[in-house]
């Protein structure tokens, strides 16, 4: 029997993979993944509002946070207040439903602009015939924006900082990620008529063919999920009929997914079993990215879809995708420094800079004085400070760019 995950109240929440099977080969196996074994688990498992006093309801077992509410309680980032928020969305993360969504998480106002400038790169790339496949639809079925936090800096560095200045998109990294996490967003418009996706997990592993992800480590499995979080902010309006995510609540919970949702089995469970919520233009879902889930089909005659999916990283792991901060950055400063005395602006810079010092020459980029040199978001909050001007911070993320390379 398993039992995937515990919570040590003086330890904080805990994976131990107390399988015979794990312990006897040292590796998950497809042989020993059986159904029985989620289903019994997920029996077992209620989402209850009281273990979340700060949620405004249970959804499906989906956990549902009301924006105004939250942003009432929220103070300082490391207030009491704020850290106990991110410590009950960590636990519903990690050994809760998994998921969570914020209802009214961005203004309309801020939507609106970056909606615009999405729908205009899109414009853009189909002009020039390049046609952005996905994971899940033959190119030209929907469409896909790639590395779409560094062409939004690049199409309207304004739209970008306000867009990411959002509390509770950092709200929700730092919860999972701590500090020093990475963003990256691929944008995907999911057409009238257009497919729905297989159930799967997430990167890190879910990324890997079943092959791959057998030869990892039970240990590597527990901690693939802790190495990401992934998020989507929905753009229109999205009733049941226009396809928005399916998940299966609590099936982060179990150890051998990376290895199940590639079997038949597990996905008839998944379409027999999964819930699906309609979000509004505006509301956010982040979720563990071992959750089962998969885009849902659009049934519906004139919506097009439109998320800005986020996956964010941890400091300590590798993000999807190339993103090349310095041209983010140096887009999006006069913004930056415009709106510098305004709320959520250090959010933005969170979004946009690299907030890990490593990898680092340190023979030339030596941490005096502490443990970690700095980091390329240390030198725009040292500039924004300052309020030095745009070619003052290039120069300065130039040398640390030298110093920095091998």
């Amino acid at each position: 029997m398993i039992a995937p995950w515990c919570r040590d109240p003086d330890a904080g929440i805990v994976e131990v993979m107390t399988t015979t099977h794990a312990f006897a080969h040292g590796r998950l196996r497809r042989e020993d993944c059986h159904l029985d074994d989620l289903t019994s688990l997920l029996a077992s498992r209620r989402t209850e509002a009281a273990d979340y006093p700060f949620a405004d309801r249970v959804e499906q077992e989906v956990l549902v946070y009301d924006s105004g509410r939250l942003r009432s309680l929220l103070g300082d980032p490391g207030g009491a207040a704020t850290v106990e928020i991110e410590a009950e969305i960590a636990r519903a993360l990690a050994d809760g439903p998994g998921i969570v969504v914020f209802e009214g998480a961005f203004d309309p106002r801020v939507i609106e602009p970056v909606s615009r400038a999405f729908e205009e790169i899109i414009a853009d790339q189909r002009a020039s015939g390049q046609v952005a496949g996905d994971h899940f639809a033959k190119p030209g079925a929907n469409d896909r924006v790639w590395n779409a936090l560094q062409k939004l800096a690049l199409h309207d560095p304004d739209a970008f900082v306000d867009y990411y200045a959002n509390d509770l998109l950092a709200l929700a990294a730092r919860a999972w990620l701590g500090p020093g996490y990475q963003v990256t967003s691929q944008v995907n418009v999911v057409n009238p008529g257009g497919e729905g996706q297989t159930v799967h997990r997430d990167y890190h592993l879910g990324f890997q063919s079943p092959q791959v992800s057998e030869q990892y480590p039970a240990h590597v499995h527990a901690l693939s999920p802790a190495l990401t979080l992934q998020g989507a902010v929905a753009h229109v309006d999205m009733p049941i009929e226009s396809g928005p995510t399916l998940y299966l609540p609590h099936s982060q919970l179990y150890p051998h997914g990376y290895l199940a949702y590639w079997l038949e089995d597990f996905q008839e469970h998944f379409r027999a079993h999964h819930v699906q919520l309609p979000l509004a233009a505006g509301d956010a879902v982040f979720f563990n990215p071992a959750l089962f889930h998969a885009a849902g089909t659009n049934r519906s005659r004139d919506i097009a879809r439109m998320a800005n999916l986020l996956q964010i990283s941890s400091a300590f792991g590798r993000a999807m995708e190339a993103v090349d901060r310095a041209a983010v950055v140096e887009s999006v400063y006069p913004a930056l420094l415009a709106r510098r005395d305004r709320p959520g602006v250090q959010h933005a810079v969170a979004a946009a800079a690299e907030g890990y010092a490593f990898p680092t020459n340190l023979d030339l980029d030596q941490p005096v004085g502490g443990m970690s040199p700095a980091t390329q978001a240390d030198l725009v909050r040292e500039a924004l400070d300052e309020g030095v001007e745009p070619a003052e911070l290039r120069s300065r993320l130039e040398a640390h760019g030298r110093l920095s390379r091998p």
